[in-house]
């Protein structure tokens, strides 16, 4: 398998999460090794992605690189998107904003599939890396943590506790691939409770924010008229979100993901930790025989 980029640009346009203002995305072919690269149009800043360009983790992965007057400019909300990209196999990748923010579209992925599905995948002439697991690497805070082991396959689990009637404890496991993502994971909307909206929104933060591009929820039940996609919708949005949070290295991962109750900052901590030390991984070409079985997760 070879590594892959798009066949042509393509372009859409929604609302900021945390601004509420229109945020256009255009989304350009790049050249095999170039990696995926996110651009603030309005600042002609380049930001290339990586753990190292993570500057926040609190309400979501944000990166951030510095202008060429010094001054820090982020992008934000990036997880839904990349975990499009990461199902997609997609290792080459230019990512243009006009803002601070990548629209949050309905608040999953499936948007972002389908603007790649009209984009087109091209595969290049460079064979694709991966980054093997070798060991194991976890990252804990009390109770909750993320943990990637060595697999022959690559897989998630992930398993929420949340003392409210309509979540509670509940867990999802999932065979990378991408088709399963597109039918089991990438319809999985974000969620928040209406009073924590309240308050965001008294600060100028989740402007953006509605039943249109979120599951809202007061202390008994869903707002949503349609109600939920998934029973545990839950628990497959915080696989998405880990699965954009590991694109944050440039390249999937052959390993075991789980986590209990993990976050932004968790999944950020624990790519740091992985690629801080090389006995913990590889990089593997996909055209190698030990790989070839998951390769074949792209189709």
């Amino acid at each position: 398998m070879n590594q892959r980029t798009i066949k042509k640009p393509v372009e859409v346009v929604g609302i900021g999460l945390h601004k509420g203002e229109p945020i256009k995305l255009r989304l350009e072919p790049l050249g095999a090794d170039a990696g995926i690269i996110f651009y603030r149009e309005d600042l002609a800043l380049s930001i290339p992605l990586s753990p190292s360009a993570v500057v926040d983790t609190q309400m979501a992965t944000v990166i951030g690189a510095k202008t060429s007057l010094g001054e820090m400019g982020t992008i934000s909300t990036i997880e839904h998107f990349l975990s499009a990209v990461y199902a997609y196999g997609i290792d080459n990748l230019r990512v243009v904003v006009n803002g601070n923010e990548m629209p949050i579209m309905d608040g999953s992925a499936a948007s972002f599939c389908l603007l790649l599905d009209e984009a087109e995948i091209e595969e290049q002439d460079k064979a694709k890396e991966i980054i093997r697991v070798k060991r194991a690497v976890e990252v804990r805070d009390g109770n909750k943590f993320v943990r990637l082991e060595p697999s022959a396959r690559a897989t998630f689990d992930f398993e929420i506790d949340f003392e409210h009637p309509v979540i509670g404890r509940q867990s999802q496991a999932y065979a990378f691939g991408t088709k399963p993502f597109v039918e089991e994971i990438a319809r999985a909307r974000t969620f928040g409770f209406a009073r924590d909206i309240q308050y965001l929104q008294s600060i100028n933060l989740a402007l953006g924010a509605s039943l249109n591009n979120a599951i809202g929820l007061d202390d008994e039940k869903v707002l949503n008229p349609e109600g939920l996609r998934y029973d545990n919708e839950f628990a497959r949005h915080k696989i998405l979100d880990a699965m954009g949070d590991m694109m944050v290295t440039g390249h999937n991962l052959l390993a075991s993901y789980s986590s209990f109750a993990g976050s932004h900052k968790l999944n950020h901590e624990l790519t740091v930790a992985l690629l801080a030390d090389p006995a913990n991984y590889e990089m593997v070409s996909l055209s190698k025989s030990q790989s070839r079985e998951f390769a074949k997760s792209f189709a």
